[in-house]
């Protein structure tokens, strides 16, 4: 006889469902604006100060509103506890707007971080919008500003003041035992970094760059049909038939990968990069031959060696064998995540590369004169 089948209840069913955890993308008081388009209120938590080990860095927000949460400080149970303490935040709103909770993670939580953290729990309403949107605009506008929330008799106020030269860009300042001010810096805009390719790799590179929400991407290829429309908010698609005359445009200190399709664009696109002299970083895809190859030609075409040392190429970390779009992304997104932190990435020199003199057996592939590069092969003397 066989078995009959559990029948579950559509409403189970759908409990049953999960969703994925919201990531918080782009600035706090950003998200707090959105979130308040569609809750009456949301409570925000931020990690203020630790001492020891514990999973975020001061600074790390998460929101929770009544249905779900936006970011994360860290996971496992510090944020259930922290967001067991806003929910009740949120539910008593006679209450004064503010707690701050310090948890041992070891004792407290049974985590084996060890460390001690203390969160700023804050709960806004609309009637916080007004100071929320002046905020927002000062992180658009580049920075330099600090946000004061002056905390005493149940009630809490906020500020914006230009930030002093080398203060903290986070710290609590207690006057009395019950007058608290926390202090932010509110930090400039994300580094922009613009990408040019939406291949394979380009478009998985994209997908884990948007999850991290580290950067402001101009994403940019001739093939509209490449580029997808339900984009997250920090990426911009940009179709261009001639995508190498962009980079004229884009403004100084930006960040660039280099993978289109065709090996001619590539080495005009970073041409015209490396010649304006003003990036914080260039990542172009590619073999070590390639890499040689490229090296030799822009230095006959005017780029002189110390352009030359801007260029990334190969890209992305060593040690990642599989040639699979995802990892060769997972590579690339590692590597940027090193460079922005100010970690050497591991790389070949452009001396070396510059002086490499290609034999037969390097690249086969390699025709004897490569039109997608335009040099010659050479035979070791």
């Amino acid at each position: 006889m066989s078995t009959p089948l559990l029948k579950v209840p559509a409403g189970a069913a759908a409990l049953a469902q999960g969703e994925w955890l919201a990531p918080l993308t782009g600035h706090w008081v950003d998200a707090a604006q959105a979130c308040l388009s569609r809750h009456a209120a949301v409570v925000r938590v931020t990690v203020v100060a630790l001492r020891g080990s514990a999973p975020r860095e001061p600074g790390a927000s998460m929101l929770v509103d009544a249905l779900g949460t936006v970011g994360t400080i860290g996971g496992g149970r510090l944020e259930w506890q922290a967001t067991r303490a806003a929910r009740a935040l949120l539910c008593t709103r006679d209450s004064a707007p503010v707690r701050i909770e310090e948890l041992i993670l070891g004792p407290d939580l049974g985590q084996c971080c060890g460390g001690r953290v203390e969160l700023w729990l804050e709960r806004l309403t609309r009637d916080d919008l007004p100071w929320l949107l002046k905020a927002a605009r000062a992180v658009r506008n580049g920075g330099g500003i600090a946000l004061l929330t002056e905390f005493g008799g149940g009630i809490a106020s906020h500020r914006l003041q230009r930030s002093t030269p080398g203060a903290a860009s986070l710290y609590l300042r207690r006057t009395t035992q019950e007058q608290i001010t926390l202090v932010e810096m509110l930090t400039p805009q994300r580094p922009r970094l613009w990408i040019f390719g939406a291949g394979h790799v380009g478009q998985a590179l994209v997908r884990l760059l948007s999850e991290l929400a580290l950067f402001d991407i101009t994403w940019i290829d001739s093939r509209a049909e490449l580029l997808p429309a339900n984009l997250s908010d920090e990426v911009t698609a940009q179709v261009c038939a001639a995508p190498a005359d962009l980079v004229g445009v884009a403004r100084a200190g930006t960040r660039y990968v280099v993978l289109t399709h065709d090996h001619a664009l590539d080495y005009d696109v970073c041409r015209r990069i490396l010649l304006r002299g003003d990036s914080a970083w260039l990542g172009l895809i590619g073999s070590v031959s390639k890499s040689a190859r490229f090296r030799s030609r822009l230095l006959r075409d005017g780029v002189d060696r110390e352009m030359l040392s801007g260029l990334t190429c190969p890209i992305g970390i060593q040690g990642i064998a599989s040639k699979l779009p995802a990892a060769i992304a997972i590579a690339i997104t590692a590597q940027l995540l090193q460079q922005q932190a100010g970690v050497p990435a591991a790389q070949l020199t452009g001396a070396e590369l510059t002086g490499a003199r290609l034999t037969g057996t390097e690249n086969p592939a390699c025709t004897a004169a490569c039109k997608s590069c335009g040099s010659e092969r050479r035979k070791d003397t």
